[in-house]
């Protein structure tokens, strides 16, 4: 071969070869410092209830909990509303709005201190507050992220409570600004310390999904599960139905920790009793039951909590 051609193709070899070695290196750089790529989720043994919003007397100590899963409770609700008997909006500045007679500070240490696999968390938002909507209202970013701050900072700590979970169901605001107020206060809070996990609380409803969407898009790598609300689809879904609904869902909250959920008194969605557990099965056979949450305690206790105690084995199975 002439030298020429010999030197030509070394160089283009060469050329190819620092390609490769850069395409890698580009490769690598995305996956590990690209703050919105998730790893591939697997199986988990979470199991997590919501708990405390009915006021009827359910306590921690009523719900069976077993050794070999994760287990989160979830007080239902703190809201930034005031507590007069005509609540209104406070941009932020959080009060409790859940059983705190019989879900109180030293219930939460001493359900803590018994069992180790135990965490509580704070749910913010919900359907209600007083006989209306609890509408997301903040009078701007800033000022709303900086009461959420100082106000959530005070009772989680006062609580000893471990993470929070955001289940706003009506908006007077944009998904934009949603997304800024919601991201900056988990981002904050974590920052500082203050909890250790996060999670959303969607449903199949256009104004919610564009909210949480865009929360989602700009924030997704700090939100740890996605409490998706399957109960709130049709009473009567099947599994079948579950299933796509459920990979429907995967796909909008890409490499987010999808949970199944059910809701205790079987007015929605698939219950225990027509294919729950069936579904789980099926998910879990695919690597993809992440966990399980409930809605809620509070009416479950009537039931003596046969399906949590279903639930519970279920996850425990070695996954």
């Amino acid at each position: 071969m002439p030298i020429s051609l010999r030197a030509c193709n070394t160089s283009i070899q060469t050329i190819m070869e620092f390609s490769e070695f850069f395409l890698t290196l580009f490769i690598l750089q995305a996956i590990f410092l690209h703050p919105s790529i998730h790893a591939a989720p697997k199986n988990s043994n979470l199991f997590r209830e919501y708990i405390g919003a009915e006021f009827n007397n359910v306590r921690f100590t009523d719900v069976p909990i077993n050794p070999n899963v994760e287990f989160h409770y979830i007080l239902s609700f703190g809201i930034d509303y005031t507590t007069s008997a005509s609540p209104s909006p406070t941009n932020g500045k959080f009060n409790i709005f859940w059983d705190s007679d019989n879900l109180g500070p030293s219930q939460v240490s001493s359900i803590k201190s018994g069992h180790s696999n135990v965490k509580v968390a704070l749910s913010l938002g919900g359907d209600s507050v007083g006989n209306g909507y609890a509408y997301f209202n903040p009078s701007s970013v800033d000022s709303w992220v900086s009461n959420a701050v100082s106000s959530l900072t005070d009772i989680i700590q006062e609580y000893n409570l471990d993470g929070i979970d955001i289940d706003y169901e009506h908006f007077s605001a944009d998904p934009d600004t949603f997304a800024e107020c919601i991201g900056q206060l988990i981002k904050t809070l974590k920052g500082n310390g203050v909890i250790s996990f996060a999670s959303i609380a969607p449903f199949d409803d256009d104004q919610v999904q564009s909210h949480y969407l865009a929360l989602w898009k700009s924030y997704g790598q700090l939100i740890d599960y996605v409490n998706f609300q399957f109960y709130a689809y049709d009473q009567g879904t099947t599994v079948s139905q579950f299933i796509k609904y459920f990979g429907e869902q995967s796909s909008n909250y890409a490499g987010g920790k999808v949970l199944a959920s059910f809701i205790s008194d079987g007015s929605g969605g698939l219950s225990p009793d027509d294919g729950f557990f069936t579904a789980c099965n099926r998910l879990k056979s695919q690597q993809q039951l992440y966990g399980i949450f409930v809605w809620s305690a509070d009416d479950s206790k009537g039931e003596g909590f046969r399906y949590e105690k279903q639930s519970q084995a279920l996850l425990a199975i070695s996954h």
